[in-house]
């Protein structure tokens, strides 16, 4: 099968939405309010005097374990370095209960934190300052008057890393007060993680955290917020659960949490992740009740995890994806990364299961592994072999199946990466198990749906682009589907159409391209009477659209997640014995006019696409295009081969896109 998603996963966990501190103070505090005095990291006691020495004072809320606090660290020592001369001073402060000092002392130590960073035991500073989340910054003159709260920038939100920033805030407001100037803009809505707060709560609840909320979390969280797993922090602990119960709440409530995107009412799909109206009550409750802890004797133990691979054998072969590690920046956007692989297969292999096993799970945000097989192989499908998505669980294909991989072949591991604040590596791999030729009764292969030839307009907010599977295999089964866009993506529908009529086999209304997800059916869907699978997508080229790089661009096709592709994975597979058919059904015959129009369509159509092709990738406009030029996802899907193995693309070796 198509590897699963499953509930938790990644910094994307921690997508900000609107304030949910009931206790938040209004008014401005004053600058007696403000001052100071807290633990450092390094034993010293960290300072903000009412006369402070400094033109301006930055003082910075952070969280040990927010992925936005973390992505900023480095940000903010630039600010320190580029401001320090001109009389500006960074103070950090954490004041969650969950962080412990030794926490605080590991955050600066991994981003090599410049300025000081203080403890804020009980959250009393950041009630002074009314601090809401981490990252939170506040700019104070040298009277202690504050001229600018709010947000950093604008290049990292939950869930979006722009290539460049386009809104400095915190850069403008220090200039402004440096120059005497007033600030412009003074208050913008910071993103990130809400403050772990020591809440003054009475107890009104009989729930407690040993029975009934670790029950729920055990369900539904713990498989990736655990010790070690991909998720910024663990929710097995009391403390940490405690912190982070606003952020748990704000992402279940709007309905980020668990990560799931197709509608109820199409389809039913093995790998579908809901927390159950009640389950959501329970957390609710607890954390309005004053969040007891109860009697440990209730506690149900933490369930058990396999780790590293989770095929239910020893691999049979293991590759990686190349000898020495890749280096992942510690901020910034990171493009598509492709690694060839020559396993050295000498005969055709059938695999019966698959894995990816990133290296550093902390930046890999996913990762396909294809099958690139030798020219004029006997090959159907795309040549997808397995991929990773945060917090999946693997699993063999049925008894019987398996996917055929040419002698000759290469693997091709196209690798995504995000950046987390720190200079990281990764030397991800893949695990294969093979089977027995005899006994695999059906082949696994993976068909694709696409269209490439698109041009979505400036400012769009409901653009649609439609494709289908050309053909679908007698006798064939789906399994599962996997649609995918880029930032610009915003819904995507299948339609299954047989006998006249249409019916909707998968609704996503709401496309998020940081979840890859792959919607497994819970039975296999039989295609025989099938007769087409199409879907619609759509685009949202707008400035209400948060992920949209540029919303003023025309968009195109094209392998960066700036440009868009419009493409549905299908997983099936057919019996490798077929049926006899008897009597089947006479194909039309057309005239030697409609067969000479026929050919003059397809002529045209091969020569547009042939003149677009070279545009684009005929960069010196020499009339050539090396094989080596072009991306290997526009090698797979862009319907191009190099026949003649002379590493160069000729007219003739291209062919027009199936639709």
């Amino acid at each position: 099968m198509f590897s699963r998603c499953l509930s938790f996963a990644v910094f994307l966990i921690l997508v900000c939405g609107s304030p949910l501190w009931g206790d938040k103070p209004t008014g401005t505090p004053s600058p007696a309010d403000l001052t100071f005095r807290l633990p450092g990291t390094s034993g010293e006691t960290v300072e903000l005097k009412k006369q402070p020495a400094q033109k301006a004072t930055v003082v910075c809320f952070l969280g040990a374990e927010c992925p936005l606090a973390r992505l900023y660290g480095p940000k903010l020592n630039e600010i320190q370095s580029a401001y320090k001369s001109q009389g500006v001073r960074l103070i950090g402060v954490n004041s969650n209960r969950q962080d412990s000092l030794e926490d605080v002392q590991a955050y600066v130590k991994k981003y090599q934190i410049q300025f000081p960073m203080a403890k804020d035991y009980g959250n009393e500073v950041a009630d002074r300052y009314q601090a809401v989340r981490t990252p939170e910054v506040f700019v104070l003159d040298e009277n202690l008057a504050i001229q600018y709260r709010g947000r950093i920038d604008n290049q990292y939100l939950p869930g979006i890393s722009r290539a460049e920033t386009t809104s400095n805030d915190l850069k403008n407001a220090l200039d402004q007060v440096l120059s005497g100037k007033p600030v412009k803009l003074a208050k913008t809505e910071p993103n990130g993680c809400f403050i772990g707060r020591v809440k003054k709560t009475e107890v009104t609840t009989s729930l407690t955290f040993c029975n009934e909320v670790v029950r729920v979390l055990n369900q539904h969280c713990v498989e990736c917020h655990r010790k070690g797993e991909i998720a910024p922090f663990s929710l097995t602990d009391y403390d940490e659960v405690r912190g982070w119960a606003d952020t748990m709440l704000e992402t279940i409530d709007d309905g980020r949490m668990p990560p799931w995107h197709a509608s109820p009412k199409y389809g039913h799909y093995a790998n579908a992740r809901f927390m159950s109206d009640e389950d959501k009550k329970v957390l609710r409750d607890w954390v309005a009740g004053g969040m007891p802890y109860g009697d440990v004797k209730n506690m149900p133990k933490l369930p058990e995890f396999r780790e590293g691979w989770h095929l239910p054998e020893i691999p049979s072969a293991v590759f990686e994806m190349r000898k020495r590690p890749f280096q992942v920046p510690a901020e910034g956007v990171v493009e598509y990364q492709y690694f060839v692989v020559d396993p050295g297969f000498k005969e055709d292999k059938w695999v019966t299961g698959a894995q990816v096993l990133p290296g550093n799970r902390s930046v890999v945000h996913h990762a396909i592994v294809f099958i690139r097989p030798p020219d004029g192989a006997d090959f159907q499908g795309i040549g997808w072999l397995t991929a990773y998505v945060p917090g999946q669980r693997i699993k063999k294909l049925p008894e019987g199946r398996a996917r055929r991989v040419p002698a000759g072949s290469k693997l091709v591991f196209q690798m995504h990466y995000t950046p987390n604040g720190s200079v990281a590596q990764d030397t991800s791999k893949v695990g294969l198990l093979f089977g027995k030729e005899e006994e695999i009764t059906h082949e696994v292969f993976t068909l694709i749906g696409i269209d490439q030839e698109f041009e979505i307009p400036p400012h769009t907010k409901d653009f649609p682009v439609t494709a289908k599977v050309r053909r679908i295999p007698p006798e064939a089964e789906l399994l599962a589907i996997a649609p995918h866009m880029h930032l610009r993506g915003k819904s995507f529908r299948l339609f299954m159409k047989q006998k006249d009529e249409s019916e909707i086999l998968l609704d996503v209304p709401h496309y998020d391209f940081n979840w890859q997800h792959i919607y497994e059916l819970s039975q296999p869907m039989k295609l025989d009477e099938v007769e087409s699978l199409e879907f619609t997508v759509k685009f949202d080229n707008s400035k209400e659209n948060p992920f949209n790089p540029d919303p003023s661009e025309y968009v195109t096709w094209g392998d960066q997640t700036w440009e868009e592709m419009a493409i549905a994975f299908f997983e099936v597979a057919e019996p490798r014995k077929k049926k006899k058919i008897e009597n089947p059904k006479p194909q039309k015959k057309l005239s030697d006019a409609e067969i000479k129009l026929q050919k003059k369509e397809l002529l045209q159509k091969h020569e547009k696409y042939t003149v677009e092709f070279f545009e684009r990738f005929d960069k010196n406009r020499d009339g050539h295009v090396m094989l080596d030029e072009i991306p290997l996802v526009t090698q797979r899907y862009g319907n191009i081969n190099d026949f003649n193995n002379d590493g160069e693309i000729q007219k003739e070796e291209i062919s027009i896109p199936n639709r």
